[in-house]
């Protein structure tokens, strides 16, 4: 029995029937699959059934995690990384393109996402379950008070859906929340329309001061002044990704003059 270690952020999924459901969220039957924190196996076993997967990658940190997933499952198709997911380089993986899915730790959850955008080209879909508020975060559109920097840098280039809750009485140890299952999809946008890395930084910005409209919160980046743009007088929190495009556009035309 592996213990479940509260500084990995552990709870371990003890149902089998939402392991198949989480598991079969997983639509685009790429052949290259990579789970992030396996634990014992819950999802690992469903996954295995699934004759389209070809390479299952298992990564997980935990070493005594890593000594049972080694002597529990002999099937040829798994590879096993013990390897802490945000630090292994995505070609240690593999150079394919592959879908992730996970039971992610909470305490690791937003992190896992940001890694998945920097590689967004290589990743086609993502299944994760993640603490219920921030998955309703990363769903959330324009207008909503839980829509937030990921909700729009994830969304710029991955369709969110949000799957289903999970209670918590199905872990052990039970956490002290409920639990979210969210599904992106990479979408077609290859380029957006304006400077990538003042992209990421106009929206990081703007939410640090949500409360603030466009124009004040904005002011640290714009060197020589926002001109007038109607878009200026809102929030954050009201713009969608194609108008945080937009806004992106006004701020470079300040730096540039």
């Amino acid at each position: 029995m592996v213990k479940p270690k509260k500084h990995l952020g552990q709870h371990f999924l003890t149902d089998k029937n939402i392991a198949e459901k989480i598991v079969g969220c997983l639509k685009k039957n790429e052949p290259i699959v990579c789970e992030i924190g396996p634990g014992t196996g819950i999802l690992t076993t469903p996954l295995l059934q699934n004759d389209h997967i070809k390479e299952l990658h298992l990564i997980e940190i935990d070493e005594e995690s890593v000594g049972y997933l080694q002597s529990h499952y002999s099937d040829p198709r798994i590879i096993l990384h013990q390897a802490d997911f945000l630090k292994i380089p995505i070609e240690n993986i593999t150079k394919s393109t592959f879908s992730i899915i996970g039971n992610f730790p909470y305490n690791i959850g937003s992190q896992i996402f940001f890694k998945v955008l920097e590689h967004r080209n290589q990743i086609p879909e993502v299944v994760g379950m993640i603490q219920k508020e921030v998955a309703e975060r990363l769903a959330a559109g324009p207008g909503s008070k839980t829509y937030g920097i990921l909700s729009v840098l994830l969304q710029t280039w991955f369709h969110i859906e949000y799957c289903f809750t999970v209670n918590e009485q199905v872990f052990f140890p039970p956490p002290k929340v409920k639990s979210g299952v969210i599904r992106l999809v990479r979408n077609q946008t290859q380029q957006i329309d304006c400077d990538e890395k003042l992209y990421f930084k106009v929206v990081k910005t703007a939410f640090n001061q949500r409360r603030k409209t466009l124009r004040n919160a904005l002011k640290p980046l714009a060197v020589n002044g926002l001109p007038n743009h109607p878009l200026l007088s809102q929030r954050a929190e009201q713009l969608s990704v194609e108008e945080f495009v937009i806004i992106t556009n006004l701020v470079a035309q300040t730096i540039s003059c």
